[in-house]
């Protein structure tokens, strides 16, 4: 299998999780932004990434990757076996997608390009910055509603802190995305600061799933 994807992409972190999870054999194609478009755009018809590539199928979306996996490879689960929970764990996965690992990439971002610039300020890296905060519309007050969403999320996660999983008694789909999704939060001081219990529920996760820590952890 291949995973087209972007390198530092939390999204694509999202699906090595589950491959990892699964315990199967991968390799990436690492794309550029913005170029990326002419890769998986005639393969997927989206513009988006990751994209998973078998020998028989091509899988466009983190979310429908979880759900090729689980048919593919049952074991180890990822899905709850009760249907209840598991509805639950679907309603927190997308919102982690649709709302809070949006926030997350606006509030990266933006750091990058300011006070996080000393990370890598190489010309490359701040091209690649740049179009992406291009690409998303990226400015100061997107960036400020994107914290305060942030913040009111990170309180309703904070159950984590005191509970093994998310949802119910096993991992889920909703422990790998939100420790792929808010992973880029490592590298900014403050949030590495105030949220202990989180850095280390996703470095547990990361383990799980035979995984590169994210930088920053």
């Amino acid at each position: 299998m291949l995973l087209l994807q972007f390198s530092t992409s939390h999204y694509c972190r999202k699906a090595r999780l589950a491959l990892g999870y699964k315990n199967l054999d991968y390799q990436v194609e690492n794309l550029t932004p913005g170029l990326h478009i002419f890769r998986v755009k005639p393969l997927t018809g989206l513009t988006t990434v990751p994209v998973l590539i078998t020998e028989n199928e091509v899988i466009g979306d983190s979310t429908n990757i979880y759900q090729y996996l689980e048919k593919i490879q049952p074991e180890p689960p990822l899905f709850l076996t009760d249907s209840q929970l598991q509805k639950q764990a679907w309603l927190l996965e997308d919102w982690l997608d649709e709302s809070i690992g949006t926030a997350t990439r606006f509030i990266y971002y933006h750091f990058r390009a300011n006070e996080g610039k000393y990370i890598d300020p190489s010309l490359a890296s701040q091209v690649v910055i740049n179009i992406v905060r291009k690409q998303y519309n990226i400015n100061f007050a997107a960036v400020e509603l994107a914290k305060n969403r942030l913040e009111k999320a990170l309180e309703i996660l904070s159950v984590w802190a005191s509970q093994k999983y998310l949802i119910g008694n096993n991992i889920s789909v909703a422990d790998l995305t939100a420790s792929a999704l808010l992973s880029p939060l490592a590298l900014i001081p403050e949030y590495k600061k105030n949220y202990p219990w989180l850095w280390d529920k996703i470095t547990e996760i990361h383990h799980i799933c035979g995984e590169k820590l994210p930088p920053g952890l």
